[in-house]
């Protein structure tokens, strides 16, 4: 009886830290987040809305960062590689576009303006709504 109670005791010890760490999504696992939540922690907060051919998704991010390319990459939502002109934005929440293999690119929105800048070199306005598009 005296180990099971410990073990129990221990369980329930450990329990809110295991959800802490995969409820709170401070990072997006790799396969995505498909559901809405908030991700990453910090002063500044953003909305950033992912659309891809099938799936779509809202989440409300928190950072520090300066930039949402920065933004996005610290709590693991996008991956890319430097280029020339900046990051070319490769996998965002998980999903791939390249354009040398489907011509499929990511689309990048500043409240529902296509932007001119890319994610890399667009400063974080607090209250915004970004949005990365799988397009073709």
């Amino acid at each position: 009886m005296k180990k099971i109670s410990s073990l129990i005791l221990a369980l329930l010890l450990i329990l809110p830290i295991v959800v802490s760490c995969n409820g709170g999504y401070d990072t997006a696992p790799k396969e995505g987040i498909w559901e809405s939540t908030t991700i990453g922690k910090g002063d500044k907060t953003f909305t950033l809305e992912i659309v891809t051919e099938d799936k779509s998704v809202t989440h409300t991010i928190k950072t520090d960062k300066k930039t949402v390319g920065e933004a996005l990459a610290e709590v693991g939502l996008l991956e890319g590689e430097n280029g020339p002109y900046g990051l070319y934005v490769k996998r965002v929440n998980g999903v791939l576009a390249d354009y040398d293999t489907d011509k499929t690119y990511w689309a990048f929105y500043i409240n529902g303006e296509y932007a001119s800048t890319g994610v890399d070199m667009t400063d974080i306005e607090e209250n915004a709504t970004y949005k990365l598009s799988k397009e073709k």
